[in-house]
């Protein structure tokens, strides 16, 4: 049998199609995603792989067959679907697989208003009753439910998100800008033309050809081969900056002028300035911004310098979403690029964080690295993977090694160890036999000595 638990990740469905999954089985999680939240009424999107239309159109199928009405909205990135769930009120199913190769396909689901399913909020409940339909042959058989079955219709909604996103962004004021945007042939190459449209921005496009066979680079921009396009394209047209989308176009990386990439800890720091301005000149006395605690302590380090509260939190975006529904919080960001905004329904946005990036950086005559540099005060190693037998006893290994006199130690997130002027976590993978380590240290030699020193134990 298909070992669903496989398929079912912590946020997300995610396999191979049909080796993993397939229309019968798509259908069967639109009956199940309506069954377990009570729908009756959702709206699904889906990107440009070459599966996703019929695994999509199968979804809706059995959603509709479980007595939900279905909004479709065809085309359109993550964060597209998440607007519509937002502004429509409904739950929400995006077919996608991300960053993912293109014979990957998967769903990321949502409740009303964009607030997340996973294990812990329904994910789990899904996958145990699609298991109950799914016989030792792999045939998946959905019982017949004695309901009205829903509609199907269409809805346009790329307009309605561009001009959500810039209603929450001043740009009426910002100076001309060459920006160069490579969408890796993804769902950016959809977005941002929209988006873009009347801004004072001469907008050099990059791979912007819907195409989920990925002629060009994998649609993952965290892997630093995939940003070296951009890179030169910057340097080769004189761009003020440069955007790199993944897969579905809710992440978003920046490249400086000089072509050199921006760690997703700055741009958190700097939207999280903005967002303490924004929120203070409304009057909250003490606005909350989330980070994740692999991000840079630059981080919590300029929002308590602007008069704000930062909040530590687990990697994923289930944990940031939950902090914020709990706090308040105006914002929050992660070390992969991942962007929370509550004008946002709490959910993440590349696109609003470019946004901002592009309003910091047109409303002062600097350059985008002088504008940056004051939020880059550590040197850091970036997330390194390594394959071990046993996690649990090579984190043993490099806790009785590090979590020595002196230095503080939490388990938030795997292990966790501090020093005066440096820090290291250690997480295990969910899904794969991977430590990943992330090292941050005042200067370069320390956090290289830190880095070395630590990966020489994971991997004795």
């Amino acid at each position: 049998m298909r070992d669903l638990k496989q398929l079912v990740k912590a946020y997300d469905v995610r396999g191979v199609v049909p080796d993993q999954w397939d229309e019968d089985l798509s259908r069967a999680f639109g009956a199940a995603f309506v069954q377990v939240t009570g729908a009756t009424a959702i709206v699904v999107g889906h990107d440009m792989r070459p599966s996703s239309p019929s695994l999509t159109r199968a979804f809706a199928e059995g959603a509709a067959g479980y007595g939900a009405d279905v909004v479709q909205i065809g085309l359109c990135s993550t964060d597209q679907l998440y607007y519509a769930s937002g502004a429509f009120d409904l739950p929400g199913a995006m077919f996608t697989a991300s960053h993912n190769p293109a014979e990957y396909n998967g769903i990321k689901l949502c409740r009303a208003g964009a607030a997340p399913v996973g294990q812990d909020t329904g994910l789990a409940e899904i996958r145990e009753l699609v298991e109950s339909w799914t016989g030792e042959d792999d045939t998946v058989t959905v019982p017949a439910r004695d309901v009205r079955p829903g509609t199907l219709s269409e809805r346009e909604t790329l307009r309605g998100y561009a001009d959500h996103l810039l209603g929450l962004v001043d740009l009426a004021a910002i100076r001309p800008l060459k920006v160069a945007v490579d969408a890796g042939n993804g769902m950016g190459g959809h977005t941002v033309p929209t988006v873009f449209d009347g801004l004072p921005i001469e907008l050099v496009p990059m791979y912007f050809e819907l195409d989920g066979t990925f002629p060009n680079h994998e649609a993952n921009p965290l892997d630093p081969k995939n940003l070296v396009d951009l890179q030169a394209k910057v340097r080769e047209v004189g761009a003020d900056l440069g955007l790199a989308f993944d897969g579905d176009a809710d992440r978003c990386f920046v490249v400086d002028e000089r072509g050199e990439p921006v760690s997703p800890s700055a741009i958190t720091a700097l939207v999280a300035a903005r967002e303490i301005a924004r929120a203070k000149a409304a009057g909250e006395a003490e606005p909350t911004i989330i980070h994740n605690l692999i991000t840079s302590w630059t981080v919590p380090e300029v929002v308590r310098e602007l008069g704000g509260a930062p909040v530590r939190t687990r990697v994923g975006h289930s944990f940031i979403k939950q902090e914020m529904a709990v706090t308040d919080a105006v914002f929050g960001g992660e070390h992969s690029a991942h962007y929370y905004f509550r004008d946002f329904w709490r959910a993440d946005t590349g696109m609003l964080a470019a946004l901002h990036v592009l309003a910091a950086l047109g409303g002062q005559p600097g350059t985008l690295s002088e504008l940056t540099a004051e939020y880059d005060r550590y040197a850091a190693s970036g997330e390194i993977n390594s394959t071990v037998a046993d996690q649990a006893d090579r984190t043993a290994a490099v806790r009785a090694a590090f979590a020595v006199e002196g230095t503080t130690v939490d388990e938030l997130d795997g292990l966790t160890v501090a020093g005066p002027d440096w820090w290291f976590n250690l997480r295990a993978s969910n899904t794969e036999p991977l430590l990943r380590l992330n090292v941050e240290a005042k200067d370069p030699a320390r956090m290289a000595e830190l880095r070395d020193g630590v990966l020489a134990v994971v991997r004795a």
